[in-house]
């Protein structure tokens, strides 16, 4: 291995030089030496030290050439367990099957997304309506944009009429996005191809052209890192350059970061939602049919969110948590839209709402300690039945045009393949559509939900899977992943590739942490800004509930998450080095004073604050930034960092200066390693990448743990 590394590293000598940590004898591992700079940064008259500032220099040889040499530890470590090809042939294994999805009419066809088993992107397919006989057609393979696999396609919008259908990619991960026109009978490409589309929908106002939303490109700077500030709302009219498209909403005039706009179902009306942060938004209503009319502005304030779910002529149906922080269903007349005007439709209850409509009616998908309960109300609020679930899980795709008498749903737990539904709205009738043939047997697993204290007393629901029958004797492998933040809620949900780890006695347990949207706006806001800490306490507090009851012990404790997640284990690990033996921060938040620097980290402020927002909270965020954390000397987990090259959404520069403190402050055996995948973004692009990180991660995990698991049935590669 060490052999590996030094050859490779000859040609990258002008930065690094091979050095040997004493500290990694008895793993024999070699590291680079990463370059130390002098850079400082001043904080309210304190100076920070950040030797590896060079690092977010992404465009860099000195960083790519790093990048390289990390690649080749790495790489070489993870060749050297015996185990690992034969553990990615049983996740190809498992995820071999076919997989379908619920069809949907655009015009004269009906169509659904497939994938035959392992095709690195699900095809488009296509058949006309009303005729059964006929063979489905492919109408967009995404496998033939690319030989390898990393350009993908994400998300297709067709006109009210099914004639165009416009189509985004995205290339090696990246969030900026390119659009394509299609005419649907002839499969001609219509007009050109617009680019520098970034967090964005497309929304047809007519057969003419479509509103979409971007950035400017940073031109002349890395555009997988420059900060990205002013978004903007266009109208593009077919047969036209981009260069002339409308500013429809946004720009300097009207500063805010995220910008999206869709026209209503009727055509009418055209909803703006302008954001500084990503919770909350401004709300704004234009009439498209008077040329000279302006937006109506619905509500102002940022901190606040009210998204439009329906509306009947001028009467609208919002969703809001304004004065109702576990969200309720109001409507309004648009000639009368201030919020004294507005009536309950569906109040608040003591469940977090969500809403969704189709058929004429609402369906409130209520979370009741993070598991999915839905209710059907007709236009005027007026309960029609509880909708029966094939059982505890969660479930989504409540939403259907207004027209339509059937929808389809799905419904999935830790221990139920996706499985779909057609639903008849008249009657509530639930009959199974298509079931998963993944290879799996649910009666052989249990999940459980506890509830388990954290720091402050506050109770915390953790569900826990594994294998029926499981002795509580603390050696049991357990992976406990979280996220905490961004009113994001964590339910229960299948994976096909983490079938591998149950089957091999290991336990999968997550925590439901504040910060989170499990219960609601008083649940979220208890852990963002100087409220953070929480979710740090409630992560340790659940792994320490699972090393108390039994279920495993430090040396068998895995601690996972991504992103908002990434920036949970760090802070876990920097905090709490003797609680897990393995930790895997993927694409995190590591460098908390400068996050808001990097393409839309300042949209992350209202979750996080700024180092620049007062002294205090300067000085709480870099209390916990786990990048600032790292001490000298300590023995740290076994660490795989991951994060991606195109990664522009969390940039790999946090991941990248993480790693390189980490590997100079550790002391001890365990590896401390950062795996950083090229041609992806913030998340896998194909399923090749899919399976080729689970597999690295769960090798990587029992190799630290000293576990050889049993893959009798993986056919080697």
């Amino acid at each position: 291995m060490k052999k590996l590394a030094i050859v490779a590293w000859l040609t990258l000598s002008f930065l690094m030089a091979c050095k040997t940590n004493q500290n990694q004898e008895t793993t024999n591992l070699t590291y680079p030496e990463t370059t130390k700079g002098e850079h400082v940064d001043t904080y309210h008259g304190v100076d920070v030290a950040d030797p590896y500032q060079w690092l977010e220099d992404d465009l860099s040889a000195e960083t790519g050439a790093w990048v390289e040499a990390q690649n080749v530890v790495t790489g070489a470590y993870l060749n050297g367990i015996d185990f690992r090809e034969n553990l990615k042939g049983r996740i190809e294994e498992l995820l071999d099957y076919e997989k379908i999805s619920a069809p949907f009419e655009e015009g004269n066809y009906e169509y659904f997304y497939k994938n035959d088993g392992l095709q690195n992107h699900s095809v488009v397919y296509r058949k006309p309506i009303g005729d059964k006989d006929a063979e489905p057609s492919v109408f967009l393979d995404p496998n033939t944009f690319s030989e390898d696999g990393t350009i993908a396609l994400r998300g297709i919008f067709f006109t009210k009429d099914g004639a165009l259908a416009a189509y985004m990619i995205t290339e090696g991960g990246s969030d900026w996005r390119k659009v394509i026109v299609l005419d649907t009978e002839t499969m001609e490409v219509v007009g050109d191809t617009l680019i520098d589309v970034k967090f964005s929908g497309l929304s047809w106002k007519d057969k003419d052209g479509f509103y979409y939303s971007s950035y400017d490109n940073p031109k002349g700077t890395s555009e997988l890192s420059a900060k990205t500030q002013y978004h903007k709302l266009y109208y593009h009219k077919l047969g036209t350059p981009q260069s002339q498209d409308e500013l429809v909403y946004g720009g300097e005039k009207q500063p805010n970061r995220y910008i999206g706009g869709g026209v209503s179902e009727d055509g009418r009306y055209l909803v703006v939602s302008a954001a500084q942060n990503t919770s909350g938004s401004q709300l704004y209503i234009k009439d498209l049919n008077d040329p000279n009319g302006d937006f109506i502005q619905i509500q102002d304030d940022y901190f606040a969110r009210c998204a439009y779910i329906d509306n009947d002529g001028s009467t609208f149906y919002l969703y809001t948590n304004i004065d109702a922080p576990n969200y309720r269903l109001v409507k309004m007349d648009l000639s009368a839209p201030t919020q004294e005007n507005w009536e309950d439709v569906i109040p608040e209850t003591e469940n977090v709402l969500r809403v969704g409509s189709g058929g004429g009616k609402f369906f409130a998908n209520y979370l009741v300690d993070a598991k999915t309960a839905i209710k059907q109300f007709d236009m005027n609020g007026k309960l029609e039945r509880d909708v029966e679930l094939p059982g505890i899980g969660s479930a989504g795709g409540f939403g259907a045009k207004k027209d339509d008498t059937s929808l389809y749903y799905s419904f999935t737990s830790f221990t139920s393949p996706g499985t779909i539904y057609k639903y008849d709205i008249a009657s509530g009738k639930s009959t199974m559509y298509r079931q998963s043939d993944v290879e799996f047997d649910p009666s052989a697993y249990e999940t459980k939900q506890v509830f388990y204290s954290s720091k402050d007393g506050t109770k915390v629901p953790m569900f826990i899977t594994h294998k029926k029958g499981l002795e509580l004797n603390g050696k049991n492998p357990t992976y406990l992943y979280a996220y905490g933040g961004f009113n994001v809620s964590l339910t229960p949900s299948f994976s096909a590739s983490r079938i591998v780890w149950l089957e091999n006695g290991g336990i999968y347990a997550q925590p439901n942490l504040r910060g989170g949207g499990e219960y609601g706006e008083k649940w979220h806001k208890a852990g963002t800004q100087m409220n953070k800490q929480n979710v740090f306490d409630d992560f340790i507090a659940a792994g320490e509930y699972l090393i108390k009851e039994g279920y495993t012990s430090s040396e068998y404790l895995a601690i996972a998450g991504g992103s908002n997640g990434g920036l949970l284990v760090g802070a876990t690990m920097t905090q709490r080095p003797d609680l897990a033996k393995v930790a895997l921060p993927a694409v995190g938040v590591m460098d908390m004073l400068k996050y808001h620097k990097f393409t839309s980290g300042a949209g992350w402020a209202a979750d996080y604050g700024t180092a620049e927002d007062s002294p205090e909270m300067f000085e709480y965020l870099k209390g916990y930034s786990p990048y600032h954390n790292l001490k000298e000397g300590v023995n740290y987990p076994a660490t795989m960092v991951t994060t991606a090259d195109h990664d522009d959404r969390v940039v790999p520069a946090h991941s990248f200066k993480f790693a390189a403190r980490l590997q100079e402050a550790h002391q001890g055996d365990n590896p401390v390693l950062i795996r950083i995948q090229t041609n992806a973004g913030h998340g896998s692009v194909s399923t090749k990448q899919t399976i080729e990180l689970a597999a690295d991660r769960y090798a990587f995990i029992w190799a630290n743990m000293g576990i050889e698991p049993d893959l009798s049935k993986a056919v080697p590669n």
